[in-house]
């Protein structure tokens, strides 16, 4: 106990005293006990002063768990000499039930399908030297439940098909972001807002599910680049630099990357 206590001095410019207390108590439980964690079990494993009550307080109270999680890594995990990437993914729990909140059928990779349960948006710091992952921001993600979201545009009543008259080519670098793109890069920012000057981050490291244009935009509002495996359904062409055919309009688009 007092071996965790001293690490947690750290963050007691972000929670009170009594928190403090109260989180070493349940870090001390959580790495003693076996089985599955409850908060009856976190009771009986914290001894003396972390009673049921105790935890209770502790799950109530509103923590910034994100400064939190940046002092602890930042004061015990990180040199001062570290090259810092930035990586986010989606992880998706298993819950049965009907009223947990945000509980909804969401794909995932290791089931190979869409199975009911929770997911989390989970962006995490890599070390290069170190070579280990630090997650800092853990957030839940809930479908978008306004039907006008995913509504389709209605169609112009004696439109014809195809291109419009007189439209002009769309800029690839202007994208509406989709409120599923919105929501990972507020956090984005709000991670990059946390660090600060401490460390310089200029990567961005996801899945395939980013692979695209909408999704590299996104990413580079934020100041950072994204690396990322392409989507099944883009495409990536290196710019032409041929010779003009003498006919026709310019070309944009040379050689198609496999």
């Amino acid at each position: 106990m007092p071996e965790i206590m001293s690490l947690l001095g750290c963050v007691s410019q972000c929670v009170g005293s009594a928190t403090l207390r109260q989180l070493g108590r349940v870090i001390d439980a959580l790495l003693s006990m076996s089985g599955r964690v409850t908060m009856r079990g976190l009771s009986r494993w914290a001894g003396k002063g972390g009673s049921y009550r105790t935890v209770q307080r502790l799950f109530t109270t509103s923590v910034n768990w994100c400064q939190l999680n940046w002092l602890l890594i930042r004061h015990h995990l990180l040199d001062a000499d570290e090259v810092v990437l930035m990586s986010g993914d989606h992880v998706v729990v298993t819950k049965a039930g009907k009223q947990t909140y945000g509980l909804d059928r969401f794909f995932s990779s290791l089931a190979g399908k869409a199975v009911p349960g929770l997911c989390f948006l989970t962006l995490s710091l890599l070390s290069v030297k170190r070579r280990t992952s630090s997650p800092v921001v853990i957030e839940q993600v809930t479908k978008v439940s306004d039907a006008a979201a995913h509504a389709k545009p209605a169609k112009k009543a004696g439109g014809r098909r195809g291109r419009p008259p007189g439209s002009k080519n769309r800029n690839r670098r202007e994208v509406a972001i989709s409120p599923a793109l919105r929501f990972i890069q507020e956090h984005i920012q709000r991670l990059l807002q946390q660090i600060g000057d401490a460390f310089k981050v200029a990567y961005f490291i996801f899945d395939g599910e980013l692979g695209h244009n909408d999704a590299m935009q996104m990413v580079r509002q934020v100041g950072l680049h994204l690396v990322s495996k392409l989507r099944y359904n883009s495409a990536l062409y290196l710019p032409y630099a041929g010779p003009y055919a003498g006919r026709g309009p310019h070309r944009k688009y040379g050689q198609r990357l496999n």
